[in-house]
């Protein structure tokens, strides 16, 4: 059990948490949520001990061992990979090193006998006969094949190395585990293989993602951070969503007959629990759903852009057309002999093993990219919006965010009232939209620019990895937005829910060729051997 009392974090001018006290026990996996900036990674950091609170105090059980995620991915280069994994347990690596040190000694005495005996006991103790072969398990769950195991971490590519870190998290069974975004930068395979992972997984997990599906899948409770306070609620994230919605929506209608939406809430709680899978977790969470009360459910103060999408014409018979396109960057073949024909409604997911496959996809149908071989062919009647995954450029000036969005309004638009009103329904209000450009967070920046593409009025949006650097209730928004799109999209995304409710066409990319399905879901996509093959090797 990891318990926090009391815990407070002040810095100069803000107070960012306010006398938290809240128990995480063995068997659930914790879901914390928040806005940006709330301070998620640095409640995790305050639970591994890495930052002191400024009042109260983190406790374990004694002997417990608590693991966390880290993102120090260069400091491991003159390592071999299977032993960075195995420093996941600090105290087994540490005997290990000084038993072999022992060994390996040309004049070993007496003295040295005693002590590599008692070593030898620690690591009996601690797991150390079947260390090596865990976490082997681990790497090759993740993808990282055999013949990488004893290799220099220096010889990795960095997409690699953050799946060794993650090995390294996960190894040895640690009393609670600490994962901040772990899904990043994970390929498809590695995420459904973490997904079972945590699912099985009989301690305590606290977990940050923006990756709904992955939170709907591993998750007994969210833990609300909000206002500098955490609250628990039972169950997953789209439970915590719906009903915090419904709350919010009967402390709002004061006039409605409350007995008609108490018993829209029961029938929901009711319906949630009865719908729960029969996996190990969600069998567990449907036990703690079925003795939630009204009293435990809450409104949520969150804020949720309004993203709106709306076309100045339809698109005519053509829509895009990809003949034999082949790109190689820096050397490497990153797409060979891609071929497909996009039709009028068609919402397309691009996906590959590799975001450079998808980006530079979308770069060559943006003609922001010259392939090696082939073409493109747009439909005489289409209008194009794009959201590149690097914005940087769109960004350089030091316009405010209402001079910079005046750009791309119609003569109409060109209004402080009306570019206020539109700005404030993106969260920017009052003096925020002063604000420069080029001092804008990576969320602020992507809520600009999804300003200029409803501005736009486009009949085919491109959106390159979207969702990254939104917070959930951005990406809800903008997966509601997109879902009511009438016309064209062609997206890439690690978004799991994102492309399952968006897409009725998966286009796989990459150096191999293509695997194109037209009117599925991704997960029926995902289901295909061939297609996990394709996205693995």
């Amino acid at each position: 059990m990891l318990t926090v009392t009391d815990v407070s974090l002040q810095f100069s001018d803000r107070k960012l948490f306010d006398e938290v006290t809240i128990k995480f026990t063995p068997g659930n996996c914790y879901g914390l949520i928040g806005a940006n900036g709330a301070g998620k990674s640095t409640f995790l950091k305050i639970l591994a001990k890495d930052i002191e609170p400024t009042t109260g105090h983190v406790s374990m059980e004694p002997n417990q061992r608590l693991s966390m995620l880290r993102q120090n991915h260069f400091d491991y280069e003159d390592q071999q990979v299977i032993d960075v994994v195995l420093m996941g347990n600090s105290q087994l690596y540490s005997v290990m090193k000084e038993k072999n040190a022992l060994y390996a000694k040309e004049d070993f005495s007496d003295e040295d006998g005693l002590r590599a005996a008692e070593l030898e006991g620690s690591f009996a103790e601690l797991g150390g006969w079947e260390a090596e072969s865990e976490a082997a398990q681990l790497l090759q769950g993740l993808n990282i094949p055999e013949v990488f195991h004893h290799e220099l971490m220096s010889t990795l590519t960095a997409g690699q190395k953050i799946k060794v870190l993650l090995a390294q998290a996960l190894f040895g069974k640690p009393d609670v585990l600490l994962l901040d975004e772990p899904t990043n930068g994970l390929d498809v395979t590695s995420i459904n293989w973490l997904e079972e992972f945590l699912i099985n997984f009989e301690n305590t997990v606290i977990v940050v993602s923006h990756d709904r599906h992955f939170l709907n899948k591993v998750c007994t409770h969210m833990a609300d951070l909000d206002f500098g306070k955490i609250k628990l609620f039972v169950g997953n994230y789209d439970f915590w969503l719906e009903s915090s919605q419904l709350a919010l929506k009967m402390a709002q209608d004061q006039n409605a007959k409350k007995e008609e939406q108490i018993k829209e809430l029961q029938d929901f709680i009711a319906r949630f629990s009865a719908n729960a899978s029969k996996s190990k977790q969600a069998t567990s969470r449907k036990k703690m759903l079925e003795k939630i009360t009204l009293e435990d459910i809450t409104p949520s103060s969150r804020r949720y852009p309004f993203i709106s999408f709306k076309a100045e014409r339809e698109i005519g018979n053509d829509l895009l057309q990809v003949d034999n396109v082949s790109v190689t960057i820096n050397g490497k073949e990153i797409l060979n002999n891609i071929n497909f024909t996009l039709r009028p409604g068609d919402k397309t997911a691009l996906i590959a093993k590799n975001d450079l496959a998808t980006t530079a996809l979308i770069r060559i149908i943006m003609g922001e990219l010259k392939p090696d071989t082939g073409s493109i062919h747009w439909g005489t009647t289409t209008s194009k919006s794009y959201l590149p995954k690097d914005n940087t450029k769109e960004f350089e000036s030091n316009l405010s965010i209402l001079d910079w969005l005046r750009q791309f309004a119609s003569k109409e638009e060109d209004d402080n009232t009306f570019l206020r009103g539109f700005l404030g329904r993106m969260l920017f209000s009052g003096d925020e939209v002063l604000k420069p450009v080029n001092v804008l967070s990576g969320g602020e920046k992507i809520r600009v620019m999804l300003s200029k593409l409803m501005l736009a009025k486009a009949n085919v949006l491109i959106l390159d990895d979207p969702t990254n650097h939104l917070d959930l209730e951005s990406i809800t928004a903008l997966n509601n937005g997109l879902k009511n799109f009438k016309e064209a999209l062609i997206f890439s995304s690690h978004d799991h829910e994102f492309i399952q409710t968006l897409a009725n066409r998966i286009i796989a990319v990459s150096e191999k060729g293509v695997i194109d399905r037209a009117e599925t879901t991704y997960d029926e996509f995902l289901e295909n051997g061939d297609v996990i093959e394709f996205l693995k090797n």
